[in-house]
């Protein structure tokens, strides 16, 4: 079974099983591509003086409210 990976602006990536499938998807916007000859980024870390901060998590915001009663 043949694999057709296409492209939409808005919607993202999809893989198409047949080719009808895909000659309708491309009435609707949808482009086709090839995986093996997509461009790979280089990595951040060759960048110079770039900050990553990845999966960095917000401080929780204080609690308002009366303070708890010690008993």
């Amino acid at each position: 079974m043949a694999e057709i990976y296409l492209m939409h602006y808005r919607h993202g990536v999809k893989i198409a099983t047949m080719e009808l499938e895909a000659q309708y998807d491309e009435q609707n916007g949808w482009v086709r591509f090839d995986p093996d000859e997509m461009v790979v980024e280089a990595p951040a870390d060759d960048l110079p003086d770039a900050e990553v901060e990845a999966n960095v998590m917000a401080e929780a915001p204080r609690r308002r409210g009366r303070p708890r009663k010690d008993d």
